[in-house]
């Protein structure tokens, strides 16, 4: 924690055998915001979700300037663990006493933080300075605790931008990206509150984020790409390219082709 690191992509391979699937569409700092499951309703918010939602949106307000200010002068990780460790519990609703386990201990290496709920491990932390970017060797940093303790979920953050990624067990385990917001970016302050609403302790509790990580996962591009190269989608380009050419190509082919010449090969690794 705290060294330089060459920064990398996080769509990019996480260590050997591992795909890492970074849906382009969950980011609540520019782009399409995450969008609340209730937006197109107009039945009430639950009073739990209405005033978690409140905390967030004035945490984000309340923490922008001291945000800044540590950007500004660069301050070191100590210092951003302690405006974290502030959002977690003002904005985030986490009891400081009773959730927040910094330094966790897992085989000699320590997390910034793990967080419990009703005394059950659920995420990890990893906080970096504020001013260094958050890269895929970050993301293997607290992917070896996850794996270790047998935990679904890991944030990266610099205080700025928050990561959060789900992994599945597995050989290869599967790490997504089920959402990332940058709190200085220009996206408005609701496009923020959604998308920080889902790291609340109260949306954890009622696993919400899995429900958001479940539709990322499902429309990211490397599952799409998966299923334009299935026999069905590919016997149905063939009939289409035929009605329109006249012209019986080999099913073969054309998944060649698609595999080849059409997808981007980053995304069928």
């Amino acid at each position: 924690m705290g060294e330089d690191m060459t920064e990398q992509a996080a769509q990019a391979i996480v260590g050997d055998g591992q795909a890492i699937s970074s849906p382009e569409a969950p980011k609540g700092s520019g782009g399409s915001p995450v969008k609340n499951k209730r937006e197109a309703g107009t039945k009430a918010l639950p009073k739990w979700e209405a005033d978690a939602r409140d905390r967030v949106r004035t945490a984000v307000r309340r923490y922008s300037k001291p945000l800044v200010d540590l950007v500004a002068r660069d301050a070191n990780e100590g210092d951003t663990r302690l405006l974290i460790t502030d959002f977690l519990c003002e904005g985030l609703g986490y009891d400081k006493y009773e959730d927040l386990t910094t330094e966790y201990q897992v085989k000699g290496e320590f997390a910034d933080y793990g967080i419990r709920i009703d005394k059950q491990l659920v995420a990890f932390i990893e906080v970096k300075r504020c001013s260094q970017k958050l890269n895929a060797k970050h993301l293997r940093q607290v992917q070896m605790y996850a794996v270790n303790e047998g935990v679904e979920w890991m944030i990266l953050s610099n205080g700025q931008v928050w990561q959060v990624y789900h992994m599945t067990a597995g050989l290869p385990v599967i790490i997504d990206m089920a959402l990332e917001v940058d709190l200085l970016s220009d996206a408005s302050l609701a496009a923020k509150t959604d998308a920080l609403f889902y790291l609340t302790k109260e949306a954890f509790k009622r696993r919400l984020i899995d429900d958001l990580w479940r539709a990322r996962a499902a429309t990211s591009p490397k599952s799409l790409a998966q299923v334009l190269l299935s026999d069905v989608v590919v016997e149905a380009v063939r009939k289409e390219v035929r009605r329109q050419t006249s012209y019986n190509a080999d099913v073969t082919e054309i998944h060649r082709i698609l595999r080849e010449e059409v997808l981007r090969s980053e995304i069928l690794s």
